[in-house]
C-alpha cells in the first residue's frame, strides 16, 4: 500500500460513528509496546482554543530545547497537519511508516479477538499513528489535543499526563457531549489524572465548579486563568502586546502574532502549562516560544486584506465578531461564508449581521455533504442584513469574487473548518502567488 492508499483507507473510515471503548483503543497500543509510556505528555481539551493552545506549548518546548510531537486536530489541506515532530509536518513516508505499524497491530487483534476487538475509528487510527510516530523517532514531550469530549475520547488513555489544561468551554457537539457548560465541562474535566495538575480558563463560574470539583477528586493542582490577568499594551493588525500576571509565577510581557484578543488567554494558558513543567523555564524561551507560533486558519493573513478564520460555533463567531470590529471603522469588513449543515448556523449568521456593519457578503458551500446550499445561506444574510448577498457555490469562484470586490477593505473567510480547508488548498495550488 502506498501513502495515496493509506489516506484513502482512513477517510473512508467514518468520522463520527460510535467511539470504541478505551480498552479497545489500549489493547493497540499494547501490540505496539505502548510506546505512550515511554513520553512526557501534556493533554488538552476544552471547546475552542485547545489547538492554538497545543500549539503554542509545542513551540516553547521546542524553544526550550525539547524534542517536541505535536498532535491536533481536523486538518485543514492534508492529513499529515495533525502529526507535528519539532514543529515540522510529518512526511509521507513517516505517515505511510504509523499507518502500517498500527494497522498490522489491528489485523492481529481483528483475528485473534474477532468478538471482543474492533477496527478502530478514525481518529482513533490516528492517534495510535501519533503515539508510535513520536515514539519511534524519539520525541521526549508529546503534546496531545483531545478530539471529542476528554472522558471517552480515545486520547484519554494515557496514564500519567505531566499537565492536563481546559480551554473555554462553549455548547457544541451538544448531541454527544450534554447541552449545558456544565455538562460539557464534565466531560472535558474528565483527562484530569490523579495528582495531575490542571491549567484551565476559569472565565465561567459554572465551568469553574466542574473542573475545581474533578481536581479536588483527583487531588489534582488547578491553576485558573482569568480574563483580569492580562493588560494590553498595544494591539496592531499583526501583533498584540500584553502584560501577562496569573500570580503563580513572575509576571511577564508577551507579544503574539495575532490580530485576536481571545489569542491572549490560548497563550496564557499555555505559558502557565509549560511553567508547570518545571522545566527551568526562561523569559527568553517563552518570547521564542510565542514569536515562533503559527497556527493555521485562526486568524490567519493569507493574503494582502484577506484573514481566514475557523470559527465554525456560536462561541467562536462571537470572537471573530470582537476581532472584526476592530476594522470596520479603518477598512470596512466583508466575508465569505459557508458552513457545516449540523452548526445553528441562523444563529451564526445573526450574530455576525447584528455586530458587524458589513459592506457586502458572499456565500458558498463547502466540499463536503454536510453543505448548506448556497441559496438557503443567502436567504438567512438577507433577512438580518441590507448589504449586498451573493450565492456562488463553488468555493474556488467565491472566494476569486468575494476578493475582487471587497475593495481597500479587509475580506473575512469563516463559518466551517471545510471551509478554511478548501482556501487553503487553492493557496496550495500556487494559483494565488
Amino acid at each position: 500500500m502506498n501513502y495515496e492508499e493509506a489516506v484513502a483507507y482512513i477517510l473512508d473510515v467514518p468520522k463520527f460513528t460510535k467511539k470504541n471503548t478505551l480498552d479497545n483503543t489500549r489493547a493497540v497500543l499494547e501490540r505496539l509496546g505502548r510506546p505512550d509510556r515511554r513520553m512526557k505528555l501534556i493533554h488538552v481539551a476544552g471547546t475552542n482554543g485547545k489547538g492554538s493552545v497545543c500549539a503554542y506549548l509545542a513551540s516553547i518546548l521546542k524553544a526550550a530545547g525539547r524534542r517536541t510531537g505535536l498532535f491536533t486536530s481536523p486538518h485543514l489541506a492534508v492529513i499529515n497537519e495533525r502529526f507535528q515532530m519539532d514543529q515540522e509536518m510529518i512526511s509521507d513516508e513517516m505517515f505511510l511508516e504509523g499507518f502500517e505499524a498500527v494497522m498490522d497491530a489491528v489485523r492481529a487483534l481483528l483475528k485473534e479477538r474477532p468478538d471482543t476487538f474492533s477496527h478502530p475509528t478514525f481518529f482513533e487510527l490516528l492517534f495510535l499513528m501519533a503515539m508510535y510516530l513520536f515514539d519511534k523517532y524519539g520525541m521526549e514531550y508529546v503534546v496531545l489535543e483531545t478530539g471529542l469530549g476528554g472522558r471517552f475520547d480515545a486520547t484519554n488513555v494515557i496514564e500519567k499526563p505531566l499537565v492536563c489544561v481546559i480551554t473555554s468551554i462553549s455548547l457544541d457537539h451538544t448531541e454527544y457531549l450534554g447541552d449545558t457548560h456544565a455538562l460539557i465541562a464534565g466531560e472535558k474535566a474528565g483527562i484530569i489524572k490523579e495528582g495531575c495538575p490542571v491549567v484551565y480558563d476559569g472565565t465561567r463560574k459554572d465551568v469553574e465548579e466542574v473542573i475545581l470539583a474533578k481536581a479536588e477528586e483527583m487531588h489534582a493542582k488547578a491553576y485558573a486563568i482569568r480574563p483580569d490577568m492580562y493588560k494590553i499594551l498595544m494591539n496592531t493588525q499583526k501583533t498584540i502586546d500584553f502584560s501577562m500576571d496569573t500570580g503563580y509565577y513572575d509576571p511577564v510581557n508577551i507579544s503574539i502574532s495575532s490580530v485576536a484578543e481571545y489569542q491572549i488567554m490560548n497563550a496564557m494558558e499555555a505559558v502557565t502549562a509549560a511553567h508547570v513543567l518545571n522545566i527551568g523555564l526562561t523569559e527568553e524561551q517563552i518570547h521564542e516560544g510565542m514569536a515562533n507560533m503559527r497556527w493555521q486558519g485562526r486568524m490567519e493573513t493569507i493574503l494582502p486584506g484577506v484573514i481566514l478564520d475557523g470559527a465554525h460555533n456560536d462561541a467562536g463567531v462571537e470572537e471573530f465578531v470582537r476581532t472584526a470590529k476592530r476594522f470596520e471603522k479603518d477598512a470596512g469588513v466583508s466575508i465569505l461564508f459557508s458552513c457545516a449543515k449540523e452548526k445553528d448556523y441562523e444563529g451564526m449568521i445573526r450574530t455576525i449581521c447584528e455586530s458587524l456593519d458589513l459592506k457586502r457578503v458572499t456565500v458558498t458551500e463547502i466540499e463536503s455533504d454536510r453543505r448548506v446550499p448556497a441559496e438557503e445561506l443567502k436567504e438567512l444574510f438577507e433577512k438580518y442584513t441590507d448589504c449586498p448577498v451573493e450565492a456562488v457555490p463553488s468555493v474556488g469562484e467565491a472566494f476569486d469574487r468575494a476578493r475582487r470586490q471587497k475593495g481597500e477593505g479587509i475580506l473575512f473567510c469563516v463559518g466551517s473548518l471545510y471551509l478554511a480547508g478548501s482556501l487553503k488548498n487553492l493557496l496550495r495550488s500556487g494559483k494565488y502567488a
